[in-house]
């Protein structure tokens, strides 16, 4: 659900065609000399766009801290801690839920040494975490090698990989180095043995691609056919076409003049659009979406607009302006006049479609999408503008308009209420980022099952406001907005117990705020241990299925609550399959370190997310998270793999079709 709320068509990203290694960010050291008696090892990265690298020293349960690790070190000591330096950004994290630091587009970290005497030998390694919108990397290392001598000058300097580029991510295995084997024997019947050609053979692999241009167009046409219905548009609608019929004798020159009427509605709006593009970048969007001072403020407007629409006040902007404009109009002739007419409706109108377009700005910046404001305000012009045209085009359907009355006010009231529902979100974002507390999922979800509750009585008409009619009977279309009203609200009772409510994921807060969870329906794994599965699977003659996941994935546990938890999935995994999650980024140290080649280079293995980070890469030819894959008990592949998508139908077609290609050997 989450996805449809907050991301969009425009497909701005796919994460991979077939199964891949991902390779978002490219390192390079350096080691500098600050003085005789200090030395620092620099690392520099580029990173690919719609990516960032976290900064250092990050909360526990959130992405991967960047740290300075080393495996030898002689003659040398560090001095402090690894430094960021450049333009870091400190945003809350939808992700992660937390306030986090990264960088985007370059990174720096900086490692200062003293050197205590003579010679120094110092080898060892960057850990970084790498995250883009739906996939993370696992914790990627940049190892480094330096000996040298502290007397000297920077001559004496020597290093094995000076300004060496280091890939973002491993690449996969190209030969057996000594201690491949112990990891990785050489037979192809081994449950370990790369499988990446079989594996593409089965053809694209699923992945959840951008929405937002779609959606965002569709948010805006929305909020443009709401206003229309409001009592400061509607009523303008036939006495605007009649005006530019009968000022001419010529049918098509009125037809032409109401067309550019409606054209220069959209010119006027998309104008709007444009120049909030033109103030804000992408970059600036995004912070403004994650920043909890900016949530808040989102929140308190979204109060003012929703009282505006129940009646308390009306926001209107001054006369004068509308005055002065319509003066202009009358004044001249042509085009120029049509274009002042349309600007003096965006100006009068302003009490009606002012808090609908600041919903839908506000909306759009939690996008952050350069374009998203200019493609919303078009979508909302275009349906504001198109009944001027097609009344213009068959005036005869001026006739069947429905009269202005009571129905339009409580159109107004049903936004307020929406309004109200969308200012709790905001007010969820700036609690999870400062930690208040105040607004955990049980107090959000009680707010809204009150809210929608209260809508539906008041579309029963058991609640007025300030401007409703009081003899205003209940329509049938009104009584079965409140029937889907109150049956919304009731839906969400269950989540004050830990339903997950998969409708309104994408709003709650995290399950983690939850306080009382009576949910126990999740499904977990059989095996976190890759050979002991597999040996159990070939015992059992079963099928497996590898979850290559991360403590830090947070779309990892959206796919586990939102998809895993469906019954038919559950009872694919439970009863059919030999699960298996394995960690990529599980920090228990193996017994002994393993050196592996890859990529004609040496590397070394030290945890057990190592060991399966490692897997991932030789016999998949991938490392993004998540990553979902079937294969027999013998280790060879049954379907394409599956990343993150939510779609449970499709999740359900993976799991089976690798069933029967199973049956079928």
């Amino acid at each position: 659900m989450r996805r449809l709320i907050y991301t969009f068509i425009g497909t701005l990203l796919a994460i991979a065609v077939h199964a891949q290694i991902l390779e978002p960010v490219k390192f390079k050291t350096e080691l500098k000399n600050v003085s005789t008696t200090e030395i620092e090892i620099v690392f520099t990265g580029t990173i690919d766009a719609g990516w960032h690298v976290y900064s250092t020293d990050l909360e526990d349960g959130g992405p991967i801290s960047a740290t300075f690790n080393t495996d030898i070190i002689q003659g040398a000591e560090p001095v402090g801690k690894l430094r960021p330096v450049g333009k870091e950004i400190s945003a809350f994290d939808k992700l992660f839920e937390m306030q986090v630091r990264y960088f985007e587009s370059t990174v720096q970290f900086a490692q200062t040494l003293k050197l205590t005497g003579g010679a120094y030998d110092i080898t060892g390694y960057l850990e970084y975490g790498a995250c883009n919108d739906e996939n993370c990397l696992p914790p990627t290392r940049v190892e480094f090698s330096y000996k040298g001598q502290s007397e000297g000058s920077s001559q004496a300097l020597t290093s094995t990989n000076n300004n060496r580029e280091e890939s973002a991510s491993e690449t996969i295995v190209d030969g057996a180095g000594e201690s491949t084997p112990i990891l990785v024997p050489n037979t192809e019947s081994d449950v370990w043995a790369p499988v990446i050609d079989q594996l593409n053979a089965f053809g694209e692999t699923v992945t959840q691609r951008d929405l937002s241009w779609l959606y965002i167009f569709g948010m805006g046409f929305v909020g443009g056919l709401l206003a229309l219905f409001t009592p400061c548009v509607w009523p303008i609608i036939p006495m605007t076409v009649s005006f530019f019929l009968k000022r001419t004798k010529d049918k098509k020159k009125g037809i032409r003049d109401a067309c550019t009427y409606g054209a220069s509605i959209i010119v006027i709006y998309l104008a709007l659009g444009l120049i909030i593009t033109a103030m804000f970048g992408p970059s600036a969007l995004n912070a403004l979406s994650t920043n909890a001072v900016f949530n808040i403020f989102f929140c308190l407007l979204l109060v003012v607009f929703a009282a505006s629409f129940f009646g308390a006040f009306e926001i209107t902007l001054p006369s004068k302006w509308s005055n002065a404009v319509d003066s202009k109009a009358e004044q001249t002739t042509g085009l120029i006049s049509i274009f002042l007419m349309a600007f003096t409706l965006s100006l009068v109108s302003f009490s009606c479609t002012g808090p609908i377009i600041g919903f839908l700005l506000v909306e759009v910046y939690t996008t952050g999408s350069i374009i998203g404001p200019a493609i919303g305000m078009f979508g909302f012009a275009l349906a504001l503008a198109l009944p001027f045209t097609l009344f213009a085009l068959f005036p005869s359907w001026l006739k069947s308009m429905p009269k202005s009355g009571g129905w339009m006010n409580v159109i107004k009231v049903m936004l307020g209420f929406i309004e109200l529902a969308f200012a709790l979100k905001f007010l969820s974002v700036a609690d999870l980022a400062y930690g208040w507390g105040i607004l955990d999922r049980e107090t959000f979800l009680a707010l809204w099952i009150v809210l929608f509750g209260l809508l539906g009585f008041y579309l029963l008409g058991k609640i007025k406001f300030p401007h409703d009619d009081e003899k205003n009977r209940v329509s049938v279309p009104r009584f079965f907005l409140a029937f889907a009203s109150l049956a919304f609200a009731v839906y969400m009772v269950p989540g004050l117990w830990g339903a997950p409510l998969k409708a309104v994921s994408a709003f709650a807060p995290p399950m983690q705020t939850q306080d009382f969870n009576l949910y126990t329906k999740e499904v977990h794994a059989q095996f976190d241990d890759y050979d002991a599965g597999m040996k159990y699977a070939r015992e059992h003659g079963k099928p497996v299925m590898l979850d290559f996941t991360g403590y830090g994935c947070v779309n990892c546990r959206k796919m586990e609550l939102a998809v895993w938890t469906d019954p038919k999935v559950s009872d694919l995994i439970r009863n059919d399959y030999v699960l298996i999650t394995l960690y990529v980024d599980e920090k228990t140290r193996l017994p002994q370190p393993v050196k592996v080649v890859e990529n004609g280079k040496e590397h070394t293995l030290r945890t057990v997310g190592d060991k399966w980070s490692f897997l991932q890469r030789v016999k998949f030819g991938a490392n993004a998270q998540p990553f979902y894959v079937l294969i027999d008990n013998e280790g060879k592949p049954l379907n394409k793999s599956y990343s993150y998508d939510e779609d449970i139908n499709k999740y359900v077609d993976f799991l089976e079709t690798g069933l029967e290609n199973y049956k079928k050997r």
